[in-house]
């Protein structure tokens, strides 16, 4: 809370439950500004009826797309109506300083006064309902909305707030994609009459669970922690498609190029650290290079991923999903006691398994047209020679070889003739 002579913000929470949890001096606060200038976030709450003629901001939740759109609206507005009549109050569900966003975001703001008036925070009723005591047991409050962030690490106990639609259930469900046999306590309306404390199977989460404005979840451990590093790499690829001119441009067809220079990059990296291993540094300078490759190829493929979500095709999850399964069933030798004798037979159990898939007969199908002329030519080389035909393979790929080599030699001299230094 700040002080002086700027314009003001009466913050006024509305408890967890029904109006008799208000305190006399909270709707003393109210009573003190004239009905045009007491403002709620929201009116889906019990206890709203009880702050007599007043406005709320919930067409602002029916106009906005994002949730964080909602929440700089309606700080936006407060703040215009502070500066314009020198005072408003603004009431918001539960306590002013738990789970509250619109609080944080007017309390940045330099040029406002922003008062809190303490209230009851349903976390009190939650703590007596669960008969947990928060701080010996380390507790940690995030919120439904950005649970896969700000969860990103945990495994528990979480309690989850704001669980107030269908598909935030959804994203905190699939935010963990191994809950082994965990079961969530699902607490909604707390402190009304029709208030529910119930256990539900993880994987029943969004399909059992009649979201609402009052449900938050309680999460005591979890069986593998959400992903942190990966998810927050997620989540900044999304900003950027949000607020990046040229991210938020791209699609599949003009990120094309991109994901072939990184690709080769990494391979680039990857002879620098062989040259490294060498070195009197054990590790040389190419463990950092293949590293930072490896992250560039890795943020084509979320960007991509990223742009499929938006499309509603499928999302990072399910890409991962796909492959981790596609890597089961062609390691039969690994996952269905399947004998093998060595890696030779490793890599024909893997030719027949993706032959099989992909509805493939002849020994060329599949070979991607937009192979670089180099691999596509090796690739119907070696090809050719498995499939028996009459290919003298070593010779052949001598002869790639020679003319890769004098490609390459052409476009060094070109290089060094420009006086810049060779990569």
């Amino acid at each position: 809370m700040t002080t002086g002579h700027r314009p003001t913000v009466e913050v006024v929470g509305l408890g967890p439950a029904g109006a008799d949890l208000l305190s006399a001096g909270s709707l003393a606060v109210v009573a003190a500004h004239a009905p045009s200038l007491r403002w709620t976030r929201t009116d889906r709450h019990p206890a709203a009826s009880a702050l007599g003629e007043h406005h709320s901001f919930d067409e602002v939740y029916e106009a906005a797309e994002r949730i964080e759109d909602v929440y700089t609206e309606i700080v936006t507005r407060l703040r215009a109506l502070a500066l314009e009549h020198g005072s408003v109050c603004y009431v918001v569900p539960g306590s002013p300083l738990v789970a509250e966003r619109t609080v944080e975001l007017l309390r940045s703001c330099e040029d406002l006064e922003v008062r809190i008036h303490p209230a009851m925070s349903f976390l009190d009723v939650a703590w007596a309902r669960l008969g947990v005591d928060p701080c010996a047991v380390g507790v940690r409050l995030v919120d439904g909305h950005r649970f896969a962030v700000e969860a990103a690490g945990e495994r528990g106990p979480l309690l989850v707030a704001q669980c107030d639609h269908p598909d935030v259930l959804s994203a905190v469900k699939l935010a963990v994609e191994d809950p082994g046999d965990a079961t969530v306590t699902v607490l909604q309306r707390l402190g009304l009459p029709d208030e529910v404390v119930r256990e539900v199977p993880w994987a029943d989460l969004d399909r059992e669970v009649e979201a609402d404005h009052l449900t938050s979840l309680w999460i005591p451990h979890l069986h593998a922690p959400v992903a942190m590093e990966l998810v927050r790499f997620a989540e900044l690829v999304r900003v950027l498609r949000e607020r990046c001119p040229w991210d938020s441009v791209q699609t599949h067809e003009s990120l094309r190029p991109y994901a072939i220079e990184e690709a080769y990059e990494v391979v680039d990296a990857i002879d620098h650290l062989d040259a490294g291993r060498h070195a009197d540094d054990a590790a040389g300078t190419g463990v950092d290079e293949l590293e930072e490759e490896l992250g560039d190829l890795l943020f084509q493929v979320v960007i991509h991923a990223t742009i499929a979500a938006e499309e509603g095709w499928f999302t990072l999850a399910d890409v991962a999903r796909v492959v981790h399964d596609k890597l089961v069933r062609r390691h039969p030798h690994v996952f269905a006691g399947l004998e093998v004798d060595g890696a030779d037979t490793v890599v024909r159990n893997w030719d027949e398994i993706k032959a099989a898939e992909k509805g493939r007969s002849g020994p060329f199908d599949g070979i991607p047209a937009s192979f670089p002329a180099r691999l596509y030519a090796e690739k119907v080389l070696r090809r050719a020679a498995k499939a028996g035909l009459a290919v003298d393979l070593a010779t052949e790929l001598a002869e790639l070889d020679r003319v890769e080599d004098v490609l390459r030699r052409a476009a060094q001299q070109i290089v060094a003739s420009s006086g810049e230094p060779r990569a």
